[in-house]
């Protein structure tokens, strides 16, 4: 049987289909920028799209299912076969999936002038498609302990459904039971996932250095109690989303996963900004946590869209970033260093979620916080498209052989 790297070389179509992390991470990125190009104009007023989801819906819509979409399918893509020890998928099956994602974007900012179920098929319909590609994958390779990340994957398609299905039916579904059913399940993608490579890179980096304090193990008991008080967490806010049980809930899991944080030795990475930049990207998670818990018991002081954006830009938003970069450079040869570009898009990811969230505190300034959050995320999206668009977009000459 054909290896990983002889199936990448066997490919001789465009580079961007040797491997999954490539259309995904180009594309999402690409999105990511253009939605927020045009939800800046949008927000305004100068702008109206022809799609049947109200504005904030398409935006919000449009960052969770459209944007994390191809960054969770680029991800798994590329890890699934690490995973299991099975070949990647490549070339025209790989090109087809991305296809599917692209068909999605287009049919829901047209989707006013196309039926609903068909708008919610294509874009459903990718994260169904992974889904059952992986499946296959893992189930094959028998690498049980991962089918909880397709577990995870099975809810975010769910929550993409039952947001198609508020949103026909007339709901503000931006405040709806879909938006948390996705989110919800992203985050608990951050914790297991980020759980396992946050703490399993630093102390790889940290080993090189020599001696110091190194991270504790990975997934250990107090990280198994940790998740699991996340999930029942999330699953309150889900369900009762304003109630003070859910709010005192939230605080207790956001400082339980700042003492995890705390234990992986991220005050010893800020000589590598790739390194450092995983702790700051899951630090968003127990502090956004904990922004929601205040918001819930003590209203108004971020406001809840406010909160809720350390989780939506900054824990998915920069978690996510980070791992493209890393992976784009370990996948595609190169060191392990973040440059001077790969730290300016990490510093326009996190002004344009403190100036977002600073603009839910401060009304008077919340015409110009907010484009000036907007113009940071284009810059930070559009900066990885820019940056690595040329690792993306063409293979290593050692691949061409």
């Amino acid at each position: 049987m054909a290896s990983t790297a002889e199936r990448m070389r066997a490919w001789t179509g465009p580079a961007i289909l040797a491997y999954g992390f490539r259309p995904f991470f180009f594309g999402g990125a690409l999105w990511a920028a253009v939605a927020m190009a045009l939800w800046v104009p949008m927000l305004s007023g100068h702008l109206t799209l022809p799609t049947a989801f109200d504005p904030v819906s398409w935006h919000a819509h449009e960052f969770l299912y459209g944007y994390l979409g191809a960054a969770i399918a680029g991800f798994l893509l590329t890890a699934v076969p690490n995973w299991t020890g099975r070949l990647p998928i490549v070339g025209r099956p790989l090109g087809a999936l991305a296809a599917l994602w692209l068909a999605g974007r287009v049919a829901v900012l047209s989707s006013a002038e196309l039926p609903p179920l068909l708008v919610a098929g294509l874009d459903v319909g990718f994260p169904v498609v992974l889904g059952a590609l992986l499946v296959r994958e893992v189930v094959a390779g028998r690498n049980w302990r991962n089918l909880m990340v397709l577990a995870m994957l099975t809810v975010f398609a769910a929550g993409n459904a039952l947001f198609h299905w508020e949103a026909a039916r007339g709901d503000y579904a931006a405040q709806g039971v879909g938006l948390r059913l996705g989110l919800a399940a992203a985050l608990m993608m951050i914790g297991l996932i980020g759980g396992r490579i946050v703490p399993s890179f630093t102390r790889n980096w940290l080993a090189r250095r020599g001696a110091g304090r190194l991270p504790v193990a990975p997934m250990q008991r107090f990280d198994r109690w940790a998740l699991l008080l996340l999930l029942a967490v999330l699953l309150m806010w889900v369900a009762w989303p304003a109630h003070p049980a859910t709010g005192a809930a939230l605080l207790a899991a956001g400082l339980l996963h700042l003492v995890r944080l705390a234990r992986w030795a991220g005050e010893r990475t800020g000589a590598e900004p790739l390194v450092a930049v995983l702790h700051l990207g899951y630090a968003f998670l127990p502090v956004g946590a904990l922004a929601m818990g205040v918001e819930i018991l003590r209203p108004g002081i971020f406001g809840m869209a406010g909160a809720q954006h350390l989780w939506m830009g900054g824990a998915i938003g920069l978690m996510t970033l980070a791992v493209m970069t890393r992976a784009t450079l370990g996948h595609t040869g190169q060191a392990l260093r973040a440059g001077p570009g790969t730290v300016a898009i990490y510093a326009a990811l996190v002004l344009s979620v403190v100036t977002r969230v600073a603009a839910g505190g401060w009304p008077s300034a919340a015409t110009l916080l907010h484009a000036l959050s907007g113009l940071a995320w284009i810059g930070a999206f559009g900066g990885f498209a820019a940056v690595y668009g040329g690792l993306l977009l063409r293979l290593p000459p050692a691949k061409r052989i």
